[in-house]
């Protein structure tokens, strides 16, 4: 690259010396600069190098003033004493104001992002020449690369583990003073929330029954119960219509059961809880996409689209494509299991894939409850997983002992705490899950009131 290119290539010299001139004058603007600045922002490789200098005296609690830090520079080889002294002394002297610090960061941040664009740019011309890759490859990975930069907490490139070790105090720093940050998107289905602590960002949770007992309303009871708090919600349905799963939100939600949905034949009470639920679920940030045969790159490419995103449901696992030539279905799954824990952390959202079981249960002796080792085409399904979950109606099997509308939850896998067999109840009626409520038992009555 020529001199003159050099000159244009984005970057802001007073804004990267403002912030560690701030850092110098108030060490407490750290704060929110580890939020959005890295030392690889800077344009300047010192400046960068200075930054994480002064990070790691933050870190370590060690005194941050201007002989301190000119000390620690000088000791790290970045620059001499003598220019080190005048260059953070210049820093520290004409830096505007260190309540600025934040707005000097951004203004570092955009202008790194902007040499990002251009280096990316760079290297989509090249694919296009190399002509060696399918024309669908080179328009997802540009498209991944562009949106990536969308995201400001995105970090695709290697941290050092002090900076990491810095956001992780602020982190235990904010659940100490409100406990909740740390819960995970809530279902308000109460034990799932109590053992899972909620659906992780980035975790890959597993739903799997055989057919028939609900595991698309239970998916679709989630997605409600989190729309209506706010939450954006993408719902990828390979198996049925977006009218279809319509119909089951509304006849959950409004109690009205869902066969009449196909004759129209509902009474006038019944129309108006269909009303007041549909003008309620009206205002909810949930997306239908009932586009078959569907990829995990193409799921990708809709979601970036998306204003906002806290959980995507995919129902289910074994109907997509993998969009690449293998050998075998279960290599194919496998490939589509390892890409949706990657979409998951890509995100940073939990994703929550149905899956098929294979007839293994069904053909076991005795306890017929689901294990990992059932899931259809398993492959690598159970080790990408962060949770697994079975849905499991012992009534199918023991009619005359079990209750029909006692669902069991068997939480199989569960990568951050215990696992654990919760109970839910089953309108099959309205195709709604509920929490369990177990009924008290009557205490008999004495036959003589006890002496006083």
């Amino acid at each position: 690259m020529e001199f003159e290119d050099l000159k244009r290539v984005p970057h802001s010299l007073e804004a990267e010396q403002s912030i560690i001139g701030s850092l110098i004058v108030d060490y407490r603007c750290m704060e929110e600069l580890a939020a959005i600045l890295r030392p690889e922002h800077f344009y300047v490789d010192k400046y960068g190098k200075v930054y994480s200098v002064i990070t790691e005296m933050y870190m370590t609690s060690a005194k941050i003033d201007f002989v301190t830090v000119l000390d620690r520079v000088v000791a790290a080889g970045i620059y001499e004493e003598e220019e080190g002294k005048k260059l953070l002394y210049d820093m520290a002297s004409s830096v505007p104001s260190a309540k600025n610090a934040a707005a000097y960061a951004k203004i570092v941040v955009q202008k790194y992002n902007l040499r990002r664009l251009l280096s990316i740019c760079e290297e989509i011309t090249e694919d296009c020449y190399s002509g060696g890759e399918d024309v669908q490859d080179i328009l997802d990975k540009a498209e991944a690369k562009i949106f990536e930069l969308r995201d400001t907490q995105s970090n695709t490139t290697m941290v050092e583990l002090k900076t990491a070790i810095l956001q992780s105090f602020q982190n235990v720093s904010k659940i100490a003073q409100d406990p909740s940050a740390n819960a995970g998107l809530q279902t308000n289905f109460r034990d799932l929330d109590r053992v899972l602590s909620g659906f992780g960002k980035s975790d890959l949770i597993l739903l799997a029954a055989r057919p028939g007992l609900g595991k698309t309303s239970f998916a679709l009871n989630i997605a409600m119960n989190v729309g209506l708090q706010g939450k954006t919600v993408a719902i990828f349905s390979l198996e049925m219509s977006n009218e279809q799963l319509a119909n089951r939100l509304l006849a959950s939600d409004s109690g009205v059961d869902n066969k009449k949905f196909r004759t129209g034949q509902l009474s006038p009470n019944e129309w108006v809880r269909l009303a007041q639920s549909s003008s309620i679920l009206a205002k909810t940030n949930v997306y239908l996409d009932d586009t078959p045969d569907m990829t995990v790159a193409q799921m990708k490419a809709k979601l970036r689209r998306l204003p906002a995103l806290d959980l995507v449901i995919v129902d289910y696992m074994q109907l997509m494509s993998s969009g690449t030539k293998t050998n075998s279905r279960q290599e194919a799954v496998s490939e589509i299991s390892r890409s949706m824990k990657m979409m998951a952390k890509e995100f940073n959202v939990p994703v929550l894939c149905l899956s098929q079981l294979s007839r293994a249960s069904e053909k076991r002796e005795g306890d017929k409850r689901p294990m990992p080792s059932d899931l259809r085409e398993s492959g690598s399904i159970e080790q990408d997983a962060d949770a697994i979950m079975f849905l499991y109606n012992d009534s199918l099997y023991n009619k005359e002992t079990a209750n029909p509308n006692k669902i069991e939850l068997i939480i199989a896998k569960n990568r951050h705490g215990p696992t654990e067999t919760v109970f839910l109840s089953w309108n099959k009626t309205l195709t709604k899950f509920g929490n369990f409520k177990a009924k008290k038992e009557a205490i008999p009555l004495p036959d003589e009131a006890p002496p006083v």
